[in-house]
C-alpha cells in the first residue's frame, strides 16, 4: 500500500523537518520519502488545505468499559475513538469486570486491538480483583503485555502493600501506580473543598487529601526505590512535592487529566454532572501551578483520562453520578486553546517511554507513526463531535481550536 500525504507542514521540534510544507510517501508501513514535491504512482492520496502532521500521540489513561461495561463504551468504538482524536497509542486502565488481574485477562485484551492502527497498551491490576488487599501477579502479567500496574481510582490504604509492590517490581523493572487520594480524609467528598462547595452544599475533597498521599507514597519511594507513577494529579502543592522529589533523583512520575488543567470548579454552578470528575476541578491557582508545571516538565504527561459513562449513571442528581468525562475527542482543540501549536504537540507527544514504548520519529525509513490535524479552525463541541458511545463531556459547549484529521501507523490509516 503506497500513501502519500501532499504539503503537509511537519510540527515535531526534535526533526529537522520542523515547521517544513513537505510530501511525505508512505509504502508498507513505512516513511519511504520527504520531499518538497513527490510525483509518483500511489493508492491514495491525503490533501487538505491546512494540514499538519506531527509524530503520533499518546493518551497514558484511557477507559473503554469492555470487559464487563460495554455499554459505556467497547474496546473496538473506543480505538475508533482515539484513532479519529489523533491518538496512535493509547494505556488502557483496570476499571473492567472482570478486573485484569492476570496474564490471561491482559490476553484477552489486547486481542481485541490485535489488528488495529492504534496501539492499546493493557494495564494490570496491582492487587488482586483491585481490592486493595493482595498483590496479584505483577510479574506474569507484564510478560503477557502490561505496562503497569494500577487499581484505577482506587486509593491504596494500605502502605505496606505499596512498599512490596515497589520492591518487587524492581525485579523486573514494572512501573508501579498509586491513585493520589488518602480515602479517610476525602471520606465521601464529590468536589473541591472551597467556597464553591460550601455554596453549593456539596460535600468536599480538600487538597490535603492528594498531598497527604503523595507525601506518603514519596516516602515509601524513597525507602524501597523502584518505579513510581502518580496519574492525574490536581493541586499545585502536590506539583511541589513531586518536583522535590525528582530533585532527590527519585525515579517518580505523574500526569495530569486535561479538564484540571482547563477548568475550576466554577463550573459547577449549574451541578453539570459531567463535571463531576476524580480528582475534582479545583481553584484557578491550582489550575495556573499545573499549567506551569506541565510546561517545565515537572507534571511529566497530559492525560484525557477518558471515561465514557452511560447516561443511567450520569443524568441523576449530582451526589449519585458517577465521576468520569470523555475526553479524547476535545484533547487537542483543548489544549491549543491553553498554549501554542508546538507546545500542545509536544505535551501530546509526552509519556510514551515511560510505558517502555518508543518514541517514534518523522525521518525516512522509519516506521510511520503520525497523527494528522488542521490546527486553526475554531468550533463550538456537540455531540455530534463525539465518537464515543457516551456522551457525558465536560467540554460540550465549549469553544475549541483545531481539529484531528486522524491517524497513519504501520497498521494501517484512521482518517476521520
Amino acid at each position: 500500500m503506497k500513501l502519500l500525504l501532499k504539503s503537509a507542514t511537519i510540527i515535531d521540534r526534535e526533526s529537522k523537518y520542523h515547521r517544513q510544507q513537505l510530501d511525505i510517501l508512505i509504502e508498507d508501513g513505512r516513511i519511504k520519502e520527504i520531499e518538497k514535491s513527490i510525483k509518483t504512482s500511489v493508492d491514495k492520496t491525503i490533501k487538505n488545505d491546512n494540514l499538519h502532521v506531527s509524530r503520533g500521540w499518546f493518551d497514558s489513561s484511557v477507559n473503554f468499559g469492555e470487559p464487563g461495561y460495554e455499554e459505556r463504551e467497547t474496546i473496538a468504538n473506543g480505538l475508533d475513538t482515539a484513532g479519529k482524536s489523533g491518538f496512535t497509542t493509547v494505556a488502557l486502565n483496570t476499571n473492567t469486570n472482570p478486573a485484569p488481574d492476570n496474564s490471561s485477562a491482559i490476553n484477552a485484551i489486547k486481542s481485541k486491538s490485535t489488528f488495529h492502527p492504534v496501539k492499546l497498551l493493557p494495564l494490570g491490576n496491582l492487587s488482586v480483583k483491585g481490592e486493595g488487599v493482595d498483590l496479584a501477579e505483577l510479574y506474569d502479567m507484564q510478560q503477557h503485555g502490561a505496562v503497569s500496574f494500577s487499581d484505577y481510582q482506587k486509593p491504596l490504604r494500605n502502605p505496606n502493600l505499596l512498599k512490596i509492590a515497589l520492591q518487587y517490581a524492581q525485579n523486573f523493572k514494572g512501573l508501579i501506580q498509586s491513585f493520589p487520594m488518602e480515602k479517610r480524609i476525602s471520606n465521601n467528598g464529590l468536589v473541591n473543598e472551597h467556597h464553591q462547595s460550601t455554596r453549593l452544599g456539596l460535600k468536599g475533597i480538600p487538597n490535603l487529601a492528594e498531598e497527604l498521599q503523595i507525601t506518603r507514597d514519596l516516602y515509601l519511594l524513597e525507602y524501597t526505590g523502584g518505579k513510581l507513577h502518580i496519574p492525574t494529579i490536581s493541586t499545585k502543592k502536590s506539583a511541589q512535592l513531586i518536583k522535590e522529589a525528582k530533585k532527590k533523583g527519585l525515579d517518580v512520575s505523574c500526569s495530569v487529566a486535561l479538564h484540571n488543567i482547563f477548568y475550576t470548579d466554577d463550573l459547577l454552578e449549574e451541578f453539570n454532572t459531567n463535571a463531576k470528575v476524580l480528582p475534582p476541578l479545583r481553584i484557578s491557582e491550582d489550575v495556573k501551578a499545573l499549567r506551569k508545571a506541565l510546561k517545565d516538565g515537572t507534571i511529566d504527561m497530559l492525560t484525557t483520562d477518558h471515561n465514557p459513562i452511560d447516561s443511567e449513571n450520569k443524568k441523576v442528581e449530582f451526589d449519585n453520578a458517577m465521576f468520569g468525562t470523555i475526553g479524547l475527542e476535545t484533547a487537542f482543540g483543548a489544549l491549543n486553546q491553553i498554549f501554542e501549536l508546538e507546545e500542545s504537540i509536544a505535551i501530546l507527544n509526552r509519556g510514551r517511554e515511560r510505558f517502555g514504548e518508543e518514541n517514534p520519529e518523522i525521518k525516512e525509513g522509519a516506521p510511520v507513526n503520525l497523527s494528522l490535524f488542521e490546527p486553526s479552525e475554531a468550533y463550538t463541541f456537540k455531540k455530534e463531535h463525539i465518537f464515543s458511545t457516551s456522551h457525558n463531556s465536560i467540554f460540550l459547549g465549549e469553544k475549541l481550536k483545531g481539529k484531528s484529521l486522524g491517524i497513519i501507523t504501520e497498521k494501517g490509516d484512521f482518517l476521520v
